[in-house]
């Protein structure tokens, strides 16, 4: 190679390196940071126009990077859970159906450890990684966080606990807290504050080293324990609002805390974060239904989410629905060093973007495993770029939605060997979108969209 050549191609070179939107310094790769939010609504963050809720930090996050309107998750926990972790549609993986929550049952539904996890991928690029929350894609002790790439954890395996005795609360209870497999006993310590210390800590332990934190919150999900001084803050509004804005703005609060951590250490702008919920506001409405429960609480003891509480504009649905309110959700990117900040993208994405997205950030080559996910890069970087995704599928037990374009089919089937399937068409265009449904009036849509499913379902059903 000529001596001229040879100094075109380094110039050439370090024109990317200075002026590429995402091209990485070899000698310091960015930290990555996924908190993950539990049942917090569509639009319930202020920048997202919940005037009525305080979310500084969430806000900051949005002004430091791209903020999205159109991003999906799931319709519950475990199939978003499995779907952020390996960027694969949940089916692929097994988790098609409530996880096993306890680690000490029997048997129960477990991700199968074939799949590459994001925790996996980082590792072997160098990365210290941990999750410190909510685990929720299967608790069996050969199964687990430690056991698909994460150095550390600490949290809940199963679904949600009570934030002072660490009991899970439906049907008679079981005790859920856990550092890797072994059960720990922490009563009275509110476990929010538990888990945020932990991250405070792997942040200062590691800062001098690549680090991939995953920070899945049990919040706002119920039992909503917000502390007083949160309470205080919605004093004029009236329930089901009042205890569940708290309990989102102190969430907020945790969200900050690890943002600060990471200024103080200096690591803010080399630092992608994410954060996003798993899915709509739920609107559960549950008691203690038995003698001795586990938990020590009594029958009758109120733990749910007073029937709702969130915030979804023109959108209608809510948790364990495939209307918008259940799937779509607040989502922000921040990469101070690098992205766009103040931006808003209106594409569909979905939460297994994430997965390819942040190992082409991070220069680590993705898995051998089929991606669903797709590079959200020309997205971010272009307003005008199109969605990655012209067709969106979901699928929960025997229920199911695929949307493409406007259209939107919602399947709803109950367990049973003979239960029916209900379907209903709703276009997302219209003034009050998905209010009306379609299905009599537009057979050929229902059958196109049929057709879509069962090619779908098909192909990520996981092979014997």
């Amino acid at each position: 190679m000529s001596v001229s050549i040879k100094y075109f191609l380094i110039c050439i070179g370090c024109f990317v390196v200075a002026n590429g939107l995402f091209g990485a310094d070899i000698n310091s790769p960015p930290n990555v940071v996924i908190m993950l939010t539990d049942d917090q609504g569509t639009l319930d963050a202020r920048c997202y126009g919940a005037m009525d809720l305080r979310t500084p930090n969430i806000d900051r996050l949005a002004e430091t990077g791209v903020r999205f309107t159109q991003a999906y998750a799931h319709t519950v926990c475990c199939p978003t859970r499995a779907a952020i972790l390996t960027g694969r549609h949940p089916q692929r993986g097994g988790v098609n159906d409530w996880t096993q929550g306890n680690l000490k049952a029997k048997t129960g539904v477990n991700m199968s450890l074939e799949e590459i996890t994001l925790a996996e991928a980082f590792k072997a690029k160098g990365y210290r990684t941990a999750l410190f929350g909510k685990w929720h894609v299967g608790a069996a002790e050969d199964s687990g966080p430690t056991r698909q790439g994460f150095d550390e954890f600490f949290g809940l395996r199963g679904g949600f606990i009570d934030n002072f005795n660490h009991y899970y609360l439906h049907q008679t209870g079981y005790h859920d807290l856990y550092e890797g497999t072994q059960e720990q006993f922490k009563p009275g310590e509110f476990f929010p504050d538990l888990m945020v210390e932990r991250a405070l800590s792997f942040l200062t332990v590691n800062k001098d080293r690549p680090f991939f934190l995953y920070l899945p919150f049990n919040t706002p999900h119920y039992p909503e324990q917000a502390p007083e001084k949160f309470l205080k803050m919605y004093d004029g509004l009236e329930e089901p609002r009042r205890t569940y804005a708290a309990f989102v703005t102190m969430t907020d609060a945790n969200i900050g805390r690890v943002i600060e951590r990471l200024e103080s250490l200096g690591l803010l702008d080399n630092t992608i974060v994410v954060y996003m919920s798993d899915n709509g506001h739920s609107v559960e409405d549950k008691r203690i239904e038995v003698d001795n429960h586990r938990s020590g609480l009594p029958k009758g003891h109120y733990y749910s989410a007073h029937g709702g509480g969130g915030y979804t504009g023109k959108w209608i649905g809510h948790k364990s629905t495939f209307l918008e309110g259940g799937i779509r959700v607040p989502a922000v990117i921040s990469y101070p060093a690098k992205l766009p900040k103040g931006a808003v993208r209106h594409q569909a994405i979905t939460v297994m973007d994430w997965f390819p997205t942040l190992l082409e950030m991070c220069d680590a080559g993705p898995p051998a495993a089929k991606l669903d996910g797709r590079s959200l890069l020309s997205v971010i970087e272009f307003a005008d770029a199109p969605s990655p995704h012209k067709i969106l599928h979901f699928q929960w037990i025997k229920s199911w939605a695929v949307r493409e374009g406007d259209w939107k089919l919602i399947c709803k089937q109950g367990r049973g060997a003979k239960a029916k399937a209900h379907y209903s068409l709703h276009n997302l265009a219209e003034v009050d979108p998905e209010v009306a449904d379609h299905a009599a009036d537009e057979p050929d849509i229902v059958n196109r969209l049929r057709r879509l499913h069962e090619a779908w379902a098909k192909e990520v059903s996981p092979r014997p």
